[in-house]
């Protein structure tokens, strides 16, 4: 009898110090997220994580016309779901990137790929920056998406898939619209800006 009592008073010793571990842990971890170093910019994530995931799930369903005729794509093997699967959580990992604040638009020094079409990195910079909340709409829209996605790439859901590609395709072009474009300027017919 005294051995149990024992081993339940060193287990509730036990479990109470891990407890309290656990609690020291997960403050240091609360108090270090807003302290976490930004490394990478908002074109490095686009260019490495979000660009090419997009790509893969925008090209994993749909149809080709070619001579022989329609071809319709969809994913066949268990390894190309699990491509797609894996294609999904960057995207959800991305858009949670996208959201922490202090990315530049770009790496210090980087100009435009083209000029005119896009603004120039610290241009866009200063938009995100004025207009944080609804560039973090446009990354948590992204990362909504990513969610469908797995979700389809799980059912192995092709027509999921393919509605998912067609709203992201909305959801990028409308944050490129808002903070990688320079906003339209009216021109009359004569070419002259008004």
């Amino acid at each position: 009898m005294r051995k149990q009592i024992a081993a339940a008073l060193c287990s509730a010793v036990l479990g109470a110090t891990a407890l309290s571990s656990l609690a020291i842990a997960q403050q240091k971890t609360a108090k270090g997220n807003s302290d976490r170093q930004i490394y990478s910019s908002i074109k490095d994530i686009m260019e490495s994580i979000v660009d090419p995931s997009a790509d893969a799930l925008w090209g994993a369903v749909g149809s080709v016309v070619d001579n022989d005729g329609i071809h319709d794509l969809v994913p066949k093997t268990p390894q190309e779901w699990t491509d797609l699967r894996h294609a999904a959580v960057r995207m959800i990992e991305g858009g949670n990137l996208l959201m922490m604040p202090g990315r530049e638009a770009a790496p210090a020094g980087t100009k435009s790929e083209a000029e005119g079409v896009e603004l120039e990195p610290p241009e866009i910079t200063v938009l995100v920056k004025k207009n944080r909340k609804s560039f973090n709409a446009f990354a948590e829209a992204l990362r909504g998406l990513g969610w469908d996605a797995l979700r389809a790439t799980d059912a192995k859901d092709a027509a999921s898939l393919m509605d998912v590609g067609a709203r992201m395709e909305s959801v990028c072009e409308g944050c490129h619209q808002t903070f990688w474009y320079p906003p339209k300027q009216n021109v009359s017919a004569g070419g002259s800006k008004r």
